[in-house]
């Protein structure tokens, strides 16, 4: 794997203006965040338990637009002795959802010189479409080696066999293909999935929670080495959920212990000082947690360029 972000000139129609990755050493272990791009969602799935003025003055007070929030969408490329794990997949390409700023992994590893075929582990925060899509493309899914082993919790995989959609508030449509993704997924990767049930250590220093919550086996993965660290929360946090943890993502199966993991992480994370990274926050995404007040403050990090 690559950590190098200047331009390659033998590559044609991979590179961009603005490189959409960034490379972050924790001790030992070589870590890229890469974004799959943006999707553009409805503003009430921030915080569907508030009204819509208060979700409006926060999105004013953060200078957003009232009606869209952008959600970025973020994945690792992590590197430690001689493994290299993909931390998610993003969205691959569905046409139904009409959601074509996301999908953009593929050639963002290209652009990145990332092999697909290098990548020796998986490991999945969660089996939502928008963290699993990738693994479904034909394209992506030819280039990955026969031995690649995928993790993810036992309680997610269970989950997925029936799962319970009475608690989120999600846009039309998403429910029927979040369970076609689930389903598709399992049926193409049954024989390499690595299931665990709390903790895994996937490579040395790299290690897979299940926090539960958003879905029953959302998971975190910590990354340590040589007294750093650094965490990629999946969709525990996003952006609203520092000043306003309380907030009900649209997206989750259990809002109320979504809420409870949420605080939990962000003060665990606040009490460490360790670096943050997570799906759906502004890329490159990292950054700390401070607490403030009764809520906290994400700190991004300065560039290093």
């Amino acid at each position: 794997m690559s950590l190098d972000i200047a331009p390659h000139p033998g590559r044609q129609g991979t590179e961009e203006l603005v490189p959409s990755r960034y490379a972050v050493r924790i001790g030992e272990v070589d870590v890229l965040v890469i974004s799959d791009g943006v999707l553009p969602l409805p503003t009430e799935m921030l915080g569907h338990n508030v009204g819509a003025a208060v979700r409006a003055t926060w999105l004013n007070d953060m200078f957003l637009p009232p009606d869209a929030f952008d959600w970025a969408l973020n994945v690792l490329v992590v590197r430690s002795g001689n493994q290299t794990i993909l931390v998610d997949s993003g969205l691959g390409a569905d046409p139904n959802l009409n959601l074509s700023r996301a999908g953009k992994l593929p050639q963002r590893l290209q652009a990145a010189g990332i092999d697909l075929a290098s990548v020796t582990d998986v490991v999945l925060t969660h089996m939502h479409m928008d963290h699993i899509g990738g693994l479904l493309e034909d394209d992506f899914k030819e280039q990955l080696r026969p031995d690649l082993r995928i993790h993810v919790a036992a309680a997610e995989v269970k989950f997925w066999e029936s799962p319970d959609f009475s608690h989120v508030h999600m846009p039309p449509g998403f429910p029927d293909a979040l369970r076609s993704a689930a389903n598709r997924f399992a049926k193409a990767y049954s024989n390499q999935l690595r299931q665990f049930d709390e903790e895994h250590e996937v490579a040395p220093g790299v290690v897979v929670r299940r926090t539960g919550g958003h879905t029953p086996g959302h998971s975190v993965v910590r990354i340590a080495s040589g007294g750093e660290a650094l965490t990629f929360a999946g969709d525990a946090i996003f952006a609203v959920g520092f000043d306003h943890p309380d907030w009900y993502n649209g997206f989750e199966h259990d809002p109320e212990e979504s809420a409870r993991v949420r605080i939990r992480l962000l003060q665990e994370l606040a009490a460490s000082g360790e670096q943050l990274v997570a799906t759906h926050l502004p890329f490159p995404s990292v950054g700390r947690v401070a607490v403030d007040g009764d809520a906290f403050r994400w700190v991004p990090v300065f560039w290093d360029y």
